[in-house]
């Protein structure tokens, strides 16, 4: 199987084992709604955001969306595209070594994403699934290295999104329409996708023309391209008519036999005179409740860049146009994500979070339909996670006030010769519109935009939205667990190392409402996990030995503490498993 290499390749693989775990401080001043909604942001790098999760989050995520650099070589703008920035330079300078500087911007790339992918990847649940917005750039590297990490087997799809809604005449090959949504699976045979609901365009091509008691219905073809050996016979219709077989190179899609029962139940339509190629009906009451998710996405399905862009300046305060994001992903997109790939209780995790549209959009998904979904996202730039992000989710939580414009295109012409020459007639439809609708708007303009000539009708609007509720906590990445000389940090908190010490045992992580009652971290699957921590109890002694569970009631016993004062043939004699902190701790 044909596998890609880069410079660096071997550096970065298993770079994510070797990343130390730090703290997650919280801001509590940061905090916004109700904190028991469980969602949160985080600022930081978000390799080492991702590896502090771990203890608290592995294998729990249900939906990973990333919306990482694209890898353009644009440079100009808040949320620079090249991995260039110095940051990645410093990391990649440390990571890779010498051979660094001999780094392509793909190679640069793919350093960067391997062991961020790594770590989402032990951060999804079994049945999650995983979702990355990539363009031309970087699509082949990307559906290469998402192999790598998880397995060709787990490739879903790949979705192409209409991310424009008219062409660019400036372009200097072709005008790029589109972008990719890559879709992976953890595991394949686990993951279920949702249907999409059906709309009331997809209902309303079913009708009901002879009145049949079980509703509307729509024909369906009889005949198929599929080799089908019963599939082959004449059909003479109600009025007499003579087919004498399907199509040339069709087959009729059921055998004579199958056809006879249907026609006895009314299920083949014959056309008001009886005499039409026979179609099947295919009732709306038996078509399933939803829509199996298709891999074009139109922009008016759901949304684009423009769109995106003047949602976010609808909700977000920006001192100039050259701070707004040049490419933000539009709700409607995520929402599709949401749609298809969560349930209502599910967790979804956004690693290149940006101006926070994944959270944004989760938080309209439960106010849709009643949903508990919690958001975790982590944005490196402390500038965009505290003036973007952050005011992006506080004012879709409390909800804000409103100031701007309603449009509504009232005409709208492409630009070509033709029209250049009855230009005159246009201009004349043009005010002749605007003289009828005068009254309906407060202004009405011409524009001319890529091409297209548009008279449109503009209203001024003043309103407060109205919240989505919920809430959420703000972070910002704190100490490595362990200090230069191997010791566990004072500031770390019981919690916190008892959770760590959990995962370093089990490789799971204990639930966010998991009580302990310390030492006794866990007792569970016949394994009882015991944290002794504290200057006057942190060693394991025959006294502390002697109040501990019989082996009837666990199978076996795991004690993590700074020093052990009972022999070894004791130990094996209660199955009890003595790890010294804080060596045995995994710290990386």
């Amino acid at each position: 199987m044909p596998t890609l290499d880069w410079i660096g390749k071997d550096a970065v693989r298993k770079h994510h084992q070797e990343v130390p775990f730090r703290l997650l401080e919280e801001q509590e001043e940061m905090q916004v709604g109700n904190p028991e909604a469980e969602n949160l942001l985080v600022q930081g790098d978000n390799l080492h955001a991702l590896k502090a999760l771990l203890p608290y989050y592995a294998g729990e995520v249900d939906c990973v969306y990333i919306d990482p650099p694209y890898n353009t070589g644009n440079e100009d703008w808040a949320y620079n595209d090249n991995v260039n920035s110095p940051e990645i330079n410093k990391w990649l300078g440390k990571t890779v070594g010498k051979e660094a500087e001999d780094l392509s911007r793909h190679d640069k790339w793919l350093c960067m994403m391997y062991p961020r992918v790594a770590l989402l990847h032990q951060l999804m649940a079994d049945d999650g699934s995983f979702w990355m917005s990539i363009d031309d750039n970087e699509v082949q590297h990307a559906r290469t290295l998402l192999d790598d990490i998880f397995g060709r087997k787990n490739f879903v799809a790949s979705v192409i999104w209409q991310k424009v809604y008219s062409p660019k005449n400036s372009a200097k090959y072709f005008s790029e329409d589109h972008d990719y949504v890559l879709v992976y699976a953890k595991n394949k045979e686990n993951w279920d996708r949702n249907l999409l609901p059906r709309t009331e365009e997809q209902d309303s091509a079913y009708i009901n023309p002879d009145n049949d008691s079980r509703g509307p219905w729509k024909p369906s073809d009889l005949s198929a391209r599929n080799p089908y050996k019963h599939g082959i016979y004449p059909i003479t219709t109600p009025s007499g008519r003579e087919i004498d077989g399907p199509p040339k190179g069709a087959y009729w899609r059921v055998s004579k036999e199958k056809f006879r029962k249907l026609d006895e139940d009314n299920r083949i339509w014959w056309g008001k005179d009886g005499s039409n190629v026979p179609a099947i009906k295919r009732f709306l009451s038996e078509v399933k409740d939803g829509v199996v998710p298709q891999t074009l996405w139109t922009y008016e399905e759901v949304g684009h860049t423009q769109e995106a862009k003047k949602e976010l300046v609808q909700i977000c305060d920006f001192e100039s146009s050259e701070d707004v994001f040049v490419t933000p992903k539009p709700t409607r997109l995520i929402e599709r994500i949401l749609d298809i790939a969560t349930d209502p209780g599910d967790l979804v995790l956004d690693s290149f979070a940006g101006t926070a549209t994944t959270g944004h959009a989760t938080l309209k998904k439960n106010d849709l339909d009643g949903g508990s979904r919690r958001f975790i996202l982590v944005e490196m730039n402390e500038g965009v996670a505290q003036d973007v992000a952050h005011q992006r989710l506080k004012r879709a939580v409390n909800g804000y006030p409103h100031k701007g414009t309603e449009k509504e295109v009232l005409m709208e012409e492409k630009l070509t010769v033709r029209s250049f020459k009855k230009g005159n007639k246009t201009y004349a439809e043009s005010e002749e519109i605007k003289e009828n609708h005068a009254d309906q708007y407060d202004k009405i303009r011409r524009e001319v935009d890529d091409g297209m000539f548009r008279l449109y009708g503009q209203n001024n609007i003043e309103e407060r939205k109205e919240g989505l509720g919920g809430g959420f906590r703000y972070f910002t990445l704190g100490s490595p667990l362990v200090n230069s000389d191997g010791i566990v940090r004072d500031e770390v908190e019981y919690e916190e190392l008892a959770r760590h010490v959990f995962y370093t045992e089990t490789g799971d992580t204990l639930p966010q409402d998991h009580e302990m009652n310390p030492p006794l971290v866990s007792a569970q699957d016949g394994m009882a996990l015991y944290l002794l921590s504290g200057e006057e109890s942190s060693v394991l002694s025959r006294s502390f030995l002697n109040n501990l569970p019989t082996n009837g009631e666990v199978e076996n016993t795991v004690v993590y503490g700074d020093a052990c004062r009972v022999g070894e043939s004791m130990l094996k004699e209660r199955s009890i498993t003595f790890r010294q902190l804080p060596y045995a701790v995994r710290m990386s």
